[in-house]
């Protein structure tokens, strides 16, 4: 089983400042990989706290001078906030600087806002995100490409700077639809998903749908690789554990609050999470996530394994305000303790 950290760079609030969460981010990552997570994966959010970064493959790019070994990776590029083609020269480049160790996710984004902000038709952004796709593949894979669209119109065209990784690095699609679903299993690329702060009946429902959707392209579950973002948290403390499943909360009312906003707020680009009918209270969390004793992590994380049959598990970093000093204690504990329990039980698992 591959673990990864997925690093957001929330900001809950102007006591902490937009200079100290990037570094934070860029702090968790060199850890990641003493620790021995396999890949760190960026987000990308324009105009608000939700994540302060706003190119992916920027922080990759500077990530892969601060390590050697870990897989540095987007999570994901919004593609209708692109031009295909610059966006092509980027990867090319963070792929140079990193050796050969970038992970490509793409998704469509849905924020109003921020596509508001690019000129950008929110109700085009699944049928720009295909169109730009399939750019992006034609221009990974071809030495000069070209293409005419509904969206784009491309001369023939080549990039000077191309990838390590041939043909192209593994490419994520962050889907929860049966359509980007069965894309990723028809042109082989993997599949970043996320069950939210809901519990192993909702795993279920995902497993069946990633089931379905390879069954209809005539292929396999595990042709496409599965990454799975998800909460965890490993702690005895009680009150420790709280704040983390507190910021995780305001994490997911601030992403509600994303999707509603229209307007510029008078505060600038910090909102204020307010509760919502999704929310669950902080028992209901703890049950339905690895949270808890080392050892109820572990035992939690192997159910969740077993029903979703993942092929990475990508723990939630960042959270809010939680301090840095205990999450970078939590990224060192989950590297000592729990990611060699939970694979010698799966290497017992599979003998």
């Amino acid at each position: 089983m591959e673990f990864a950290t997925f690093i957001l760079a929330t900001q809950r609030g102007y006591h902490q400042t937009s200079d100290s969460v990037i570094h934070d981010a860029i702090e968790q990552t060199v850890l990641s990989e003493q620790a021995g997570f396999d890949t760190a994966w960026f987000a990308e959010h324009h105009f608000n706290n939700h994540s302060l970064v706003p190119s992916p493959l920027m922080m990759v790019a500077h990530c892969a001078g601060v390590t050697k070994r870990i897989r540095l990776g987007t999570a994901v590029c919004v593609l209708p906030l692109y031009q295909p083609q610059r966006l092509l020269a980027e990867i090319g480049f963070a792929d140079v600087v990193s050796n050969g160790r970038l992970e490509l996710g793409v998704g469509s984004g849905y924020q109003q806002f921020e596509f508001e902000r690019f000129g950008v038709n929110i109700d085009n952004a699944p049928a720009m995100f295909s169109e730009y796709l399939d750019i992006v593949l034609k221009g990974l894979s071809q030495k000069i490409f070209s293409h005419s669209g509904h969206f784009m119109q491309i001369p023939p065209t080549a990039i000077s700077v191309r990838t390590i990784q041939k043909p192209s690095p593994p490419i994520w699609i962050a889907t929860g639809s049966p359509s980007s679903m069965r894309r990723a299993y028809r042109e082989r690329h993997n599949l970043l998903v996320t069950a939210l702060h809901n519990g192993l009946e909702t795993l279920g429902a995902l497993r069946g749908m990633i089931q379905e959707a390879a069954a209809a392209e005539f292929k396999s579950p595990g042709d496409a690789k599965i990454s799975l973002l998800r909460c965890c948290y490993a702690s005895a403390d009680g009150a420790e554990i709280n704040r983390y499943l507190d910021n995780a909360r305001f994490q997911r009312q601030l992403s509600e609050a994303l999707h509603q906003r229209r307007q510029q707020s008078h505060d600038g680009y910090m909102l204020q999470a307010t509760p919502t009918q999704l929310d669950l209270s902080l028992e209901t969390m703890r049950e339905n996530l690895p949270i808890g004793s080392i050892n109820k992590v572990i035992d939690r994380l192997l159910q969740e394994i077993e029903i979703l049959k993942p092929d990475q598990i990508a723990i939630q970093t960042q959270l809010g305000d939680l301090d840095q000093t205990t999450m970078l204690r939590q990224i060192e504990l989950w590297g000592d303790k729990i990611i060699p329990a939970v694979n010698k039980s799966l290497s017992h698992l599979n003998v």
